[in-house]
């Protein structure tokens, strides 16, 4: 966990980890229908934004809603301070932990996106291979410049994220679940003709402290 020593610098200290401090597993009226408990996930989570890690305990949690949903037979939350790590190494520590249903012996693995390849069994001729590679450096130095421009020089437009208003960090959240399936996600990859894995992350912070919450549906 971490804690501040007697010149004010934040250092972590080695302390016993006690499961039931941090499993939450919360209890909803039962026998409703799956569009209640939509909306008891809804604001569970929207609940759970808005509170504070404990400071007496390391920054983790998990939330296990045994209820189902419109999309999932159960739910489970994990909570993670930044501290920890950023979205993409704590899914990454998390995938590591799984097996696959198969063979549990091996760790799971998702399908590998191959380069499309010529009529000699070759990868993307140099004809094709210059202008990507050009086009990537364009691409990098026009958004570095973008931001490097807002960010001291302009300001952001006014979006349905972005409001200007002033103290909205301290405002209340909202959170809203929506669910993508892998053959949606397969759909836009071929509609865009992206041939590199994508991924998605989700992220979700408050004037308390930055904190990551990934979830996972079963």
């Amino acid at each position: 966990m971490q804690v501040t020593d007697k010149d004010g610098v934040k250092r972590w200290k080695k302390v016993e980890v006690r499961l039931k401090d941090h499993v939450s597993v919360p209890v909803f009226a039962s026998g409703m229908s799956t569009q209640f408990y939509d909306e008891c996930l809804d604001d569970y989570l929207s609940n759970m934004a808005m509170e504070q890690f404990p400071q007496s305990q390391p920054l983790w949690e998990v939330h296990i809603i045994k209820y189902p949903t419109s999309h999932a037979a159960s739910n489970i939350v994990f909570k993670f301070h930044h501290s920890l790590g950023d979205g993409i190494s704590l899914m990454g520590a998390l995938l590591s932990c799984l097996k696959r249903a198969d063979n549990p012996s091996l760790p799971l693995t998702f399908p590998s996106v191959q380069l499309h390849a010529n009529k000699n069994g070759r990868d993307l001729s140099m004809f094709r291979k210059v202008p990507r590679f050009l086009s990537s450096v364009y691409n990098t130095l026009s958004e570095m410049c973008s931001t490097i421009a807002k960010s001291s020089l302009f300001e952001d437009d006014k979006t349905p994220i972005r409001s200007r208003h002033s103290g909205v960090e301290f405002l209340p959240v909202s959170i809203t679940t929506m669910a993508f399936s892998l053959d949606h996600i397969k759909q836009i990859k071929a509609r865009l003709g992206v041939v590199r894995s994508t991924q998605l992350q989700f992220s979700s912070s408050n004037s308390s402290g930055p904190f990551s919450i990934s979830k996972l549906s079963t």
